[in-house]
């Protein structure tokens, strides 16, 4: 006779360290002021009804439920596609510190016939009882917030028809589920067009200040002809704002920084065969 409050005790430790430890890696990252690719994390431990039910189907006795891979349980949820693959990292990293990786499926790429998609992970984690070490099995589910809501809604309606959705039902689910996939897709697209822009932005940004600052300096060093020279040319690139603009930014730049290394006769030199290019 299996006393199952003794039994689950490590499960529900073992999902509360867990869910513990995800979170402080989430905040981690925003404490750094970086994209944590952990949204939020939930967890729970299987209804004692749920456990015999599977045991039974699986013909597992009383004194084998320990077996199962999935009495307790992890969801981690992410904002965008490539950050489940980053939890996955993270997992894996872990390896032999705090866990052991039994098996990964990948229903993101694989995805299940109904549509389902999720990366899941059976790790076998460490408990320390008052009988001693306990190893207990986790699952671990990553998946988007997009694809946590059309997996949260099909196991809804799958419930209330016992298992069994009517055909035209789950072709539909199955077609929303691509839909959702796509979305996801679509909002990683956003995303990367937007790090991209802001990347560009602040390079454009870096330049122009060295640029300023290069100039500067050559005006401490009284050399203020060569230093109004370069800043008529930095004002001229920003009003004409032609497409090869940051090109042209990143060649004053380095003229710049010949300009300091040289003496002021040179420099004039370069300066008016400059010049002379832009007429």
């Amino acid at each position: 006779m299996v006393r199952w409050s003794e039994f689950l005790m490590p499960y529900e430790t073992a999902v509360e360290e867990l869910k513990g430890k995800l979170k402080r890696i989430r905040d981690e990252y925003r404490k750094n002021n970086e994209h944590a690719p952990i949204e939020f994390v939930v967890g729970r431990v299987k209804q004692i009804p749920s456990i015999i039910e599977k045991a039974k189907k699986l013909g597992l006795g009383d004194e084998e439920v320990d077996k199962l891979d999935d009495i307790g349980g992890i969801r981690v949820i992410c904002q965008f596609e490539d950050d489940i693959y980053r939890v996955v990292e993270l997992l894996r990293s872990r390896e032999g510190m705090d866990l052991e990786i039994m098996t990964e499926k990948d229903y993101v790429q694989d995805v299940k016939e109904s549509g389902y998609r999720s990366y899941h992970m059976i790790i076998k984690y460490p408990i320390f009882t008052i009988q001693g070490l306990k190893f207990v099995f986790i699952e671990i589910q990553i998946r988007t917030m997009a694809m946590n809501f059309w997996a949260t809604v099909e196991h809804s309606l799958r419930y209330k028809y016992k298992g069994e959705l009517p055909a035209h039902i789950a072709e539909k689910l199955k077609s929303t589920a691509h839909e959702v996939y796509l979305l996801d897709k679509e909002m990683q697209e956003i995303r990367d067009e937007i790090i991209s822009a802001q990347n560009l932005f602040m390079h454009k940004s870096n330049t122009s200040s060295q640029i300023l600052t290069a100039i500067g300096n050559l005006e401490i060093m009284d050399r203020y002809d060569e230093a109004a020279g370069y800043r008529r040319i930095f004002n001229q690139i920003n009003v004409e704002k032609a497409p090869d603009m940051e090109e042209q930014m990143e060649k004053l730049s380095l003229e710049l920084k010949k300009a300091m290394s040289l003496d002021k006769e040179s420099v004039i030199k370069e300066f008016a065969r400059m010049e002379g290019l832009n007429d």
